[in-house]
């Protein structure tokens, strides 16, 4: 037997390397959370009574952390408007913000919480991750003040944001993100003057940070991912779902396999406000998922991710998104087409009359392109192919090239867009392509019951999404959503 002395540094080197393999993954964790609400009011109450509320939030999202925590998960997500919810006025939020500083100060709000002024909310979730060890990110509101020198001050004199912190593992303050891109119904805070790109760094990768309704635009979104080359988003979010394209699962996988990073998406869980939906999302697909709509009850999720996805073996090759679409000599079937609406969208459809076909439609400068063969044909069931090249939204306009293998709710054409949740159908194989005018594309496949279809579809390097054998499911969607950001 050898001495103590002689195996130190063989325990040494042994410790060592299991670090540095450890530190190829990660464990992830997301709470999803069904917020405790305020009474909506038109004007500010007291502070005691705002500061309430949000404690009864914290205490279900630190129960939700110490549980991560204790599962080895290294980081969790909670999500926008988790801690006080969102029926406010500009006035009536204000009890409910902080003075947030900028993270180069270097506060630790749990051992230092009166440094920067009152900041309770910030110094329960900065003793949150110190005492669980474990970096904690959430979404709360800054405030701060301005004057008349300031041209853009609000009237009442200071800047209300809608923000994400991330507290590291010792409580450390490491990260702040003012959302940029507000959702319409958020009047009660500011735009920041510029987007903020916000990163940071860990022992298991680098992350980027952004909030919800961000993640559609190319600022933060895309400048993330494609000039800071981060291996991870974490996002907050407060997800109104929206079939048969914008639900939360569907579209922040998609999100993540598009751009090719990790995707750390926790949503609200609000089933009135049709909120649900979140996920560990990375290029493959998702790691773990969860979606209800029936229940008002929270979900945590945990799954191990690959720290640097894009020096991983199976990392997904670049694509061409139009190569083959674009290859196509002579597309066929483009008569027969009629508009149908997805919300305010006008889509062109082209019905899937027969068990198999090989069909096109068109719209603008976008062509899509279709083979499939259908595992049984039934006549209580309508398929159509989808074309959408335009702007989409109301206040804000975004431009979507979007090209679709949809079921339509009923055998009357008419319906066709409009949500549906289930379906009978199972495809024996289908091939979906597109002309598209950009490289951001984001490919995603939904089964009947709004479940993913992770391993079961492809996206080969022509741009084609694919199944790789049948339909374990019946199918509602297969989807190619592209982004000409330029355009919006």
């Amino acid at each position: 037997m050898l001495p103590s002395q002689a195996l130190l540094p063989a325990v040494v080197f042994a410790l060592a390397a299991l670090q540095a393999l450890a530190s190829d993954t990660f464990m992830a964790a997301v709470y999803e959370h069904a917020v405790i609400l305020p009474h909506p009011t038109q004007e500010p109450g007291p502070a005691s009574d705002a500061l309430a509320l949000m404690n009864k939030n914290m205490d279900v999202l630190e129960g939700a952390i110490k549980e991560a925590a204790q599962q080895g998960a290294h980081i969790i997500v909670t999500p926008e408007d988790g801690i006080y919810g969102w029926q406010f006025t500009r006035e009536s939020i204000y009890p409910y913000l902080e003075d947030i500083p900028d993270p180069v100060l270097n506060w630790t709000p749990c051992t230092d919480p009166s440094r920067f002024g009152p900041a309770p909310v910030q110094e329960r979730l900065s003793c949150m991750a110190r005492n669980n060890s474990i970096y904690v990110v959430a979404n709360i509101g800054d405030k701060k003040l301005c004057n008349s020198s300031d041209p853009s001050c609000p009237r009442d004199g200071r800047y209300q944001y809608n923000t994400d912190v991330v507290f590291d593992t010792q409580g450390k303050l490491v990260a702040r993100y003012h959302k940029y891109n507000l959702f319409r119904s958020e009047t009660q805070f500011d735009y920041p003057k510029e987007p903020e790109a916000v990163t940071f760094e860990t022992p298991f990768g680098k992350f980027g940070i952004f909030t919800c309704f961000d993640i559609l635009f190319y600022e933060p979104a895309v400048v993330l991912v494609s000039k800071m080359q981060v291996d991870t988003v974490l996002f907050p979010t407060a997800w109104m779902n929206v079939l048969p394209f914008l639900t939360a699962i569907e579209f922040h996988s998609a999100w993540a396999m598009g751009m090719g990073v990790n995707l750390l998406s926790a949503n609200t869980h609000n089933t009135t406000k049709a909120m649900t939906g979140s996920g560990l999302f990375t290029p493959e697909g998702p790691a773990a998922y969860h979606y209800d709509s029936a229940t008002e009850e929270g979900r945590l999720l945990l799954a191990e991710l690959s720290a640097h996805p894009r020096l991983s073996p199976t990392y997904p090759p670049a694509i061409n998104w139009s190569l083959h679409a674009t290859s196509i000599e002579k597309f066929p079937g483009e008569n027969d087409t009629f508009s149908g609406t997805v919300r305010k969208d006008i889509f062109t459809f082209r019905e899937l009359g027969h068990k198999d076909g090989n069909y096109t439609v068109c719209q603008g400068d976008l062509c899509c392109h279709l083979v499939y063969q259908m595992s049984n044909k039934r006549r209580d069931e309508v398929y159509v192919l989808g074309a959408f090249d335009g702007l989409h939204g109301s206040l804000i306009k975004y431009h979507w090239q979007i090209c679709t293998l949809l079921k339509c709710p009923s055998t009357n054409l008419s319906t066709c867009g409009q949500p549906v949740e289930t379906a009978q159908t199972k495809f024996e194989m289908f091939s979906l392509s597109g002309t598209f005018g950009t490289s951001y594309v984001f490919p995603e496949v939904l089964y009947s019951g709004v479940q993913l279809a992770p391993g079961e579809f492809e996206v080969l390097c022509d741009g084609r999404l694919k199944s790789k054998h049948g339909t374990s499911k019946p199918l509602l969607t297969a989807t190619l959503f592209g982004r000409l950001y330029e355009k919006d």
